[in-house]
């Protein structure tokens, strides 16, 4: 489905992002890791065709992104960005219809309002859907850019850390909301910071570090304490829990630290 060849970013002489290559499938969790200024949201950016690589090439479906028009790209893929401020008083209920625009032909139709209460049922943000978007919290708010998302109905979703704001509760349930997408065949990548979060719901995990691919694979092949230690440059310890996969903690005593009081 979307595929990154030789991808960089230079910008102020300096490469962001350099050589990353990845495929994804349908179907597919792909989380993205890594320190803060590792190139996480640019290559983001790229992948969405909101940055033009300096090097390489993104393809969606076997095109390059710049073959797709902007409305006919916003029909394949939906993006949720860091910065999410809207420069209107539009209610939670306006920014949710946002992701009709690009199916609307015209004038919307009573399906395109129907498709929009459904969408805000999903993230449980149907109670607050006539608040200003301006008014609700930081969780809310993210509910709602959700809720746009699903409603512009893309087969590929690019999410720039969409957990940031949310309790562990709505985290974990907007996450399990994304998976199941992708057992219809839709595709996700999400930048993540939680590496926990990042083993329990993605199928492969890539981890960049300044701008360069340091792991590319499994969660149980990634997420390891002896590859994350030289990327984050603190120790880690794996606890196990029963079935499930082993937490990470940062180990500080373990990196010659100790806990203070």
């Amino acid at each position: 489905m979307l595929e990154a060849c030789g991808v960089g970013y230079l910008t102020g002489g300096r490469w962001i992002v350099r050589g990353v290559d990845l495929a994804l499938r349908e179907g597919e969790f792909l989380a993205v890791l890594g320190p803060n200024g590792s190139g996480k949201t640019t290559l983001l950016r790229i992948l969405a065709g909101e940055l033009s690589p300096s090097e390489g090439e993104v393809r969606l479906w076997g095109k390059p992104l710049t073959a797709y028009s902007p409305k006919a790209l916003a029909r394949r893929r939906a993006v949720l960005s860091q910065n999410r401020q809207i420069a209107f008083p539009l209610t939670a209920y306006e920014v949710a219809f946002l992701g009709r625009l690009p199916h609307i032909r015209g004038r919307e139709a009573p399906e395109d309002h129907r498709k929009t209460l459904e969408a805000l049922a999903q993230t449980q943000a149907l109670p607050f859907s006539d608040r200003l978007q301006p008014s609700l919290s930081g969780g809310e708010a993210m509910r709602v850019e959700a809720a746009r998302l699903l409603n512009q109905e893309p087969q590929l979703l690019l999410l720039d850390e969409p957990t940031n704001h949310l309790d562990p509760r709505y985290a974990l349930e907007l996450l399990l909301l994304f998976r199941t997408l992708t057992s219809q065949g839709r595709a996700v990548v999400a930048v993540l910071h939680d590496l926990n979060l990042a083993s329990l719901f993605a199928d492969r995990v890539l981890l960049l570090q300044e701008g360069a691919v340091r792991a590319f694979g499994s969660p149980k092949e990634v997420l390891r304490p002896e590859v994350l230690e030289p990327v984050y440059g603190v120790a880690f310890a794996a606890v196990a829990q029963g079935e499930g996969p082993p937490l990470l903690f940062p180990a500080l005593r373990l990196a010659g630290r100790a806990l203070s009081r």
